[in-house]
């Protein structure tokens, strides 16, 4: 907007050259000079504001922020691998896909990629703090809020990036277990910075890793079944011969535990024996519960489903 002075401090405020009139002048009426001076300004004013209105029509909108994508049900990838509720809401889910990490915040009616698309996240692993860790074949990524961003990670120690199974300590978010295909279990102390071998008897097959409360390990191995360790990892007993895919330990109740394999399976006694609970014809890929609910979990079943629990795990429905 175009401001009018009608004072000669006002004039020299905007850049107006001003000499002082001669004394009769100033007494009587106002010079033509300054009535010239007014009546270009008046002018140019108006011209300036029917400028605006008239082209304010025709001034192209702000581009809005791109949104990606929703999509209803689960979303079409080549092959389905990890899932994580967030720590604060248990409708916010994170699932790992070949083709990235998708995003529902709504119990997994709808889903959105997040900026982690186009790797292959295989495991996806918490920490209290909100902490989420994603691993693969050659990924391994951090976001330090829940899943909204990420960053990839280079630790020193590892023999490679091809990472099947990840933990993280529930007591300590610095305690971390990677499990190397083809190699062996390897365990970071240092928050993953770097990375020491732990064995090449256990992890080289493991698909699924989790840590219960009490510092117990169970891993998933694909040739030997249901494996567990309490020396973190050193030395290892065999729980069943039953293969399975995923593991999840409630986040109140440590013995109570989910298993995916034929069907969904759940073990109150820390995954010495199992019931199944939910039949799916193709078998169950992924679990998790919800750490802010421990009532509520989830199941990822081959069938393309992915299916919910209220109750702790005893009865399961459709999430979408």
């Amino acid at each position: 907007m175009v401001r009018v002075f009608a004072s000669p401090a006002g004039m020299l405020a905007q850049g107006w050259s001003y000499s002082t009139p001669p004394e009769p002048e100033r007494q009587g009426r106002p010079p033509r000079r300054w009535l010239i001076v007014q009546g270009a300004t008046l002018l140019l004013a108006a011209g300036v504001t029917a400028f605006a209105l008239l082209t304010r029509g025709l001034m192209p909108p702000e581009s809005p922020a791109p949104v990606a994508p929703v999509v209803q049900g689960l979303p079409k990838a080549s092959d389905y691998h990890g899932l994580l509720v967030a720590s604060d809401n248990p409708l916010r889910v994170l699932l790992g896909t070949h083709n990235g990490v998708y995003e529902s915040t709504n119990g997994g009616q709808t889903w959105a990629k997040t900026t982690l698309a186009g790797s292959d996240a295989m495991s996806l692993a918490s920490a209290p703090d909100s902490t989420v860790w994603a691993s693969g074949h050659d990924v391994l990524a951090l976001s330090n809020d829940g899943g909204e961003t990420w960053s990839t990670v280079l630790p020193q120690g590892l023999p490679s990036l091809d990472i099947h199974a990840f933990a993280v300590d529930p007591a300590d978010s610095r305690n971390l277990y990677a499990a190397i295909a083809g190699h062996g279990l390897y365990r970071s102390t240092d928050g993953g910075t770097s990375f020491d071998l732990v064995t090449d008897d256990v992890g080289a097959s493991v698909v699924s890793l989790v840590l219960t409360h009490d510092g117990e390990l169970l891993a998933s191995d694909s040739e030997r079944g249901l494996l567990r360790s309490a020396d973190g990892g050193r030395t290892w007993d065999q729980l069943m011969t039953t293969r399975l895919l995923g593991l999840a330990v409630n986040p109140e109740r440590p013995g109570t535990v989910l298993a995916a394999g034929p069907g969904v399976l759940l073990s109150w006694d820390g995954g010495r024996s199992f019931k199944q609970v939910l039949d799916v014809a193709r078998g169950a890929g992924s679990v998790a519960w919800a750490p802010s609910n421990a009532d509520v979990g989830y199941a990822l079943g081959l069938d393309g489903v992915l299916y919910r629990t209220f109750d702790r795990g005893t009865t399961w429905q459709r999430a979408a």
